[in-house]
């Protein structure tokens, strides 16, 4: 009379939980980056007679939920922010120079166009596309300089770009709060750099 040989699954079994662990961490990265919408192509920071001047290129994607947010006349605010600490051993660190632009997207059902608030002007735009990219790009913006500047220093400088949350009506931050669908937020880039001078300016772009 033949045997069968016994199969030994206690063993396969307590592989299991590992198996599913390295498929979660697979997936992982994939994740983080589906909640960072917005992606910082280009950076520049010149010196000019009056001070210095940063410009950046984006590229910004809305979700189905903020454009349906869009559609019920809910206005979207995007924040760029640029700074620039001075590091020192010998005290806290301090942030020597910054830059903030606050913009609004919202959409006109009546003229079906949608507009750019700027902090001193508005723009029109008939597509949402055509909206996104021009909210994706800022020329020469003033940096406001806070402290003493040394040509010759070491700075560690950074930019991000975010969904404002905190300039919506109540009911749509309490509905936003920890929700993944309303987080829309860059990279945070961190650098070290010296200060460009009108004949080198600062440059970054994303390979």
């Amino acid at each position: 009379m033949r045997c069968c040989k016994k199969t030994d699954t206690s063993r396969n079994e307590g592989l299991l939980p590992f198996a599913w662990l390295f498929m979660l961490l697979l997936l992982l990265p994939l994740t983080v980056a589906q909640a960072e919408n917005i992606h910082i192509r280009s950076f520049s920071l010149a010196a000019t007679d009056k001070g210095y001047e940063m410009s950046l290129d984006s590229e910004i994607t809305l979700n189905a939920t903020l454009e349906q947010a869009l559609e019920k006349g809910i206005v979207l605010y995007f924040v760029t922010k640029f700074s620039m600490i001075d590091s020192r051993w010998y005290w806290l660190n301090e942030e020597v120079a910054r830059s903030k632009y606050r913009v609004g997207l919202r959409y006109y059902a009546l003229t079906r166009q949608y507009h750019l608030n700027h902090p001193s002007f508005v723009q029109s735009y008939n597509t949402l596309n055509e909206a996104l990219q021009a909210l994706g790009q800022l020329r020469e913006y003033p940096v406001t300089v806070k402290a003493e500047l040394k040509q010759d220093a070491d700075y560690f400088a950074s930019i991000r770009i975010w969904l404002d949350l905190t300039r919506m009506p109540k009911p749509f931050q309490v509905e936003a709060l920890g929700s993944s669908q309303w987080s829309l937020h860059s990279e945070k880039l961190e650098w070290r750099m010296k200060l460009p001078t009108p004949e080198q300016p600062f440059y970054y772009k994303d390979r």
